[in-house]
């Protein structure tokens, strides 16, 4: 853990603000829109005193870059105390997808750290850092029109002289990456104020080689952690991805060949290059208390889910002793699930607020026309035009609901085939097993795996009753998928089921 478990609460915030309408709504907006929707939902949560930031912190600075691909922000304290906080935040992707798109096969030199001696980092934690450094903030940005070295110096210059300012540079995932190689780019241009500087990040891949880390430690830090979850896939890219194939202790999951195969695939990517992490490891979890049970079967989806929970914002606040941030609005499921444009649709979820906006698909609803419920669980709607099976989804100044295979509406119909729950989740064969969704019909196919069940029961469009089918391998964990006419359910750990035997 932290020295000062109150930085790491402090810091890791900062940094989970980061992700604040990380992502475009669907329906479309101009990046300028989409950093103004960012600007009021950091400022809004600063101002949150439930949060471990207390209400102490305000924004001075925010700027997106092109194409979404990377925000930063700055934030000051109001408590006298003189920090600043330079806060990174990654590439908006999928978690594999970044692994597999940063280029990691090519080192370039970082000369913006003035080190005495050449210094290489990755092309891709290089294209990112340039990316963040170069962006304007937009006029909405309380320092308008500004690239963030620029701003930072207005910001100090602004500051009192005691105490002395602290700058303290974080980030998590690929936000704390870039933190690592903005702390020597920034210690390295005078500032007003002379700040000393401070490094905390969370859940950082590595920027660069041996000679970037060992110029790291050279630097004066008056913080220097490098906050990771054990048993977190993403800090062990690019020094030692290897190690994560023997994951997980039980209760698992364990690695498929697939998973393993497709590490293998990543850690190639180095071609030969060896990554060093920089900075002084604080590590968390050492005894995989932390994990999600849903996702524990030896198959590539849950374990895929379990890195993806424990590479999760929340999970690192979980583990830090910090309040989780204000959750975006998510969607559970929508009513009816098909239909014509013009039908009303009635979306139940959570975190609904007074500001939501609804699309389908790429379509936006009328903006007068969602009725957003004071309850803050339920929307109803209109579906605007459209067309085929689109995914209904709710944005505010937060976030924007995942897309769930719930939450999905078809134009003309049929309805879409969903299996959502299962149970029981373990059995032997012939056992009877309550398959929960949307979509279905009399008639419908139920496969367990790659076997057909030979007993299926219809009882309404959300249920049947399948008998589990005889397998070649009865311990193993499949999916189970219904089929109705040309249509097959989606798979998800929510539709496995574990074989104990015959």
């Amino acid at each position: 853990m932290a020295s000062d478990p109150a930085v790491a609460q402090v810091t890791m915030t900062l940094a989970a603000l980061a992700a604040t309408a990380n992502t475009p709504r669907p329906s479309g907006e101009k990046l300028e829109q989409q950093a103004a929707r960012i600007i009021r939902g950091i400022d809004a949560q600063l101002g949150d005193p439930s949060l471990a930031t207390q209400g102490a912190w305000e924004l001075a600075w925010l700027a997106l870059s092109d194409a979404n691909a990377n925000m930063a922000y700055i934030a000051r304290s109001t408590d006298g105390s003189n920090q600043f906080a330079v806060v990174a935040r990654g590439t908006d992707a999928d978690l594999t997808d970044i692994l597999e798109d940063l280029e990691v096969g090519i080192v370039v030199p970082f000369p913006e750290s003035k080190p005495p001696k050449p210094i290489d980092v990755s092309l891709g934690a290089k294209q990112a850092f340039d990316r963040v450094v170069g962006a304007y903030s937009t006029a909405a940005s309380p320092i308008p029109n500004r690239r963030l070295f620029d701003a930072l110096a207005i910001a100090l210059t602004a500051a009192p002289q005691s105490p002395r300012p602290t700058v303290c540079l974080t980030g998590h995932s690929l936000g704390g990456c870039i933190a690592s190689m903005l702390a020597l780019y920034l210690q390295a241009n005078p500032l007003p104020k002379n700040p000393q500087f401070a490094v905390m990040t969370f859940a950082a891949p590595t920027a660069g080689l041996q000679n970037f880390a060992d110029f790291f430690g050279t630097r004066q830090w008056v913080v220097d952690e490098r906050q990771n979850n054990a048993y977190d896939l993403v800090p062990h890219a690019w020094a030692d991805l290897d190690v994560t194939k023997d994951w997980y202790p039980s209760p698992g999951p364990q690695a498929t060949d697939e998973v393993k195969s497709k590490i293998d695939n990543i850690s190639k990517r180095t071609k030969g290059h060896v990554y060093v992490q920089p900075g002084t490891l604080c590590l968390m979890n050492p005894g995989y208390t932390v994990l999600d049970e849903d996702l524990v079967n030896k198959t590539t989806q849950d374990f895929l889910g379990q890195v993806a929970f424990q590479h999760a914002n929340d999970t690192y606040l979980g583990l830090v002793g910090a309040p989780l941030v204000p959750a975006g609005p998510k969607v559970e499921y929508v009513t009816p699930t098909f239909g014509g444009p013009g039908q009303e649709v009635t979306i139940y979820g959570s975190g609904f607020s007074q500001d939501c906006v609804v699309d389908f698909g790429p379509f936006a609803c009328k903006d007068k026309e969602p009725v957003i419920d004071p309850s803050g669980t339920k929307i109803t709607a209109r579906a605007p035009i459209g067309f085929g099976v689109v995914h209904v989804r709710v944005t505010n100044d937060l976030a924007t609901s995942p897309a769930v295979a719930m939450g999905q509406f078809a134009y003309g119909g049929p309805a879409p085939v969903v299996v959502n729950k299962v149970g029981p989740r373990r059995g032997n064969v012939g056992t009877s097993v309550t398959v929960g969704g949307s979509g279905f019909a009399d008639g419908a196919t139920v496969h367990f795996g790659n076997q057909v069940s030979d007993s299926v029961k219809f009882v309404s469009t959300g249920q049947l009753i399948a008998t589990a089918p005889d397998q070649p391998d009865v311990s193993q964990t499949v999916d189970i998928t219904v089929t109705v006419g040309e249509h097959t359910s989606p798979t998800s750990p929510a539709d496995e089921f574990t074989y104990t035997g015959r």
